[in-house]
């Protein structure tokens, strides 16, 4: 082609690596709610306030823990708490000479933008969720351990965790930008807000400025994709997701009957349950159980998903992350919907509401254990067992079967002939 401008550039996912514009100093660690993740949460924030000597952030709740307090009334808990209670001893012990060194924070009461560097996230998926859900902006990477069920987005292992965090804090890591969908509701009757279209070319380019750290590799990555649109989570009351948005009929016994529409055009409406609308990230959680295609994280794509549909041709479809969806109940629908934004959140949909959904400016910064490729393909192999099959046999083996089921046969044939002369 003889205008450059015109050629396409495809960026190499291996090139997208984690630097640090300086060392960072706080770390958030998020924990399931498990006594097990106790001991290596312990060992953690342990090993990251003595050896690292950073300031490490933790969840008020973390402090209310019973099996974290000494102060416990174990006279009025059960016979089974009071051995649990026992057998953490040790581990507890370990905490109350840190906890003094820990800073807290409640989930809903105080901002945490621009006071994390890092977080490390210890459990199952639903901590990732957590953390994306306490960012509604830009996002510090974000370091999962693997202390859950299933683990498809957490890739590292608790064994040998310094070598590995220190790896991080050093720079030598790989990134997955997980995109997000930002999600609003516009009740009837409310003043109509400008169209998202504006900066539709726009949204494809994440902004990382509020942070300490860049995606080296990527092109998108400038310091001025996004000064204008630093506030815009907050500005219209919008909701971020990591997985996906879900429209549903709750308990009602009626079809549900909604209309799509994208960047303004009527698209289609789902007779059905409801209808999904999810991330390349979102595409392996209730969007594959629904039936949808699995995309890898770092495609630039929004999933539309229909559930139960009452149609044999309504098949799941897949969009650029460009465009704004437009999701509303039709005017002749039997009853209302409930919409939900990564399983939180509930609200109901009501006649003359409607929910826009487009991807968010701002993504996830997930480290990657090795590098996009293998941790994802490792992640379905491992956690869904994605093409698990038995081997087919190759012709060799099926002609020496054939060969010595025959001769068999033979044998047996003439024995009966010799029996019956």
């Amino acid at each position: 082609m003889k205008n450059s401008a015109m050629v396409m550039q495809i960026q190499d996912p291996a090139s997208q690596r984690l630097t640090w514009y300086k060392p960072p100093l706080t770390v958030l660690v998020i924990k399931k709610k498990d006594s097990q993740v106790l001991l290596p949460f312990v060992q953690l924030v342990e090993w990251l306030v003595q050896e690292k000597n950073m300031v490490v952030w933790v969840e008020s709740a973390v402090l209310e823990d019973k099996l974290l307090r000494d102060d416990v009334k174990l006279d009025q808990e059960s016979a089974k708490f009071r051995q649990v209670h026992e057998y953490y001893s040790g581990v507890r012990s370990r905490f109350l000479a840190l906890r003094e060194k820990l800073v807290t924070f409640k989930d809903g009461r105080d901002d945490l933008t621009d006071r994390i560097d890092f977080i490390v996230c210890l459990g199952g998926d639903g901590t990732l969720l957590y953390a994306s859900q306490l960012f509604q902006q830009s996002v510090p990477p974000v370091m999962a351990f693997y202390l859950g069920s299933l683990g498809f987005l957490t890739p590292f292992q608790c064994d040998n965790f310094q070598d590995q965090v220190t790896n991080v804090l050093e720079g030598h890591a790989a990134l997955t930008l997980r995109s997000r969908l930002r999600c609003s509701i516009h009740r009837k009757g409310e003043r109509h807000r400008d169209s998202l279209q504006q900066v539709s070319n726009n949204l494809l380019k994440p902004s990382l400025r509020l942070h300490n750290y860049s995606a080296v590799g990527d092109p998108t990555f400038s310091n001025n994709n996004c000064s204008s649109y630093s506030g815009q989570s907050s500005a219209n009351n919008s909701i971020l997701v990591l997985n996906e948005v879900v429209i549903n009929r709750g308990p009602s016994p009626y079809l549900s009957n909604i209309d799509i529409f994208l960047d303004g055009k009527y698209i289609t409406s789902v007779q059905g349950d409801g209808l999904i609308v999810s991330t390349p990230t979102g595409s392996t959680a209730y969007a594959a159980a629904a039936g949808a295609s699995m995309i890898h994280p770092s495609v630039p794509a929004i999933l539309v998903t229909p559930i139960c549909p009452h149609s044999l041709s309504f098949r799941p479809i897949v969009v650029p992350a460009g465009v704004e969806l437009k999701i509303s109940i039709s005017p002749d629908s039997r009853n209302t919907s409930r919409v939900s934004f990564d399983g939180r959140n509930d609200q109901e949909l009501n006649h003359g509401d409607s929910l826009r959904v487009t991807t968010s400016i701002y993504p996830v910064p997930s480290i990657c254990a090795q590098d996009q490729i293998s941790d994802w393909f490792d992640s379905l192999a491992e956690g869904l067992h994605w093409n698990v099959r038995k081997r087919q046999k190759c012709l060799d083996e099926l002609s020496d079967l054939t060969a010595s089921g025959s001769e068999d046969t033979l044998d047996e044939f003439d024995n009966l002939k010799i029996q019956d002369s």
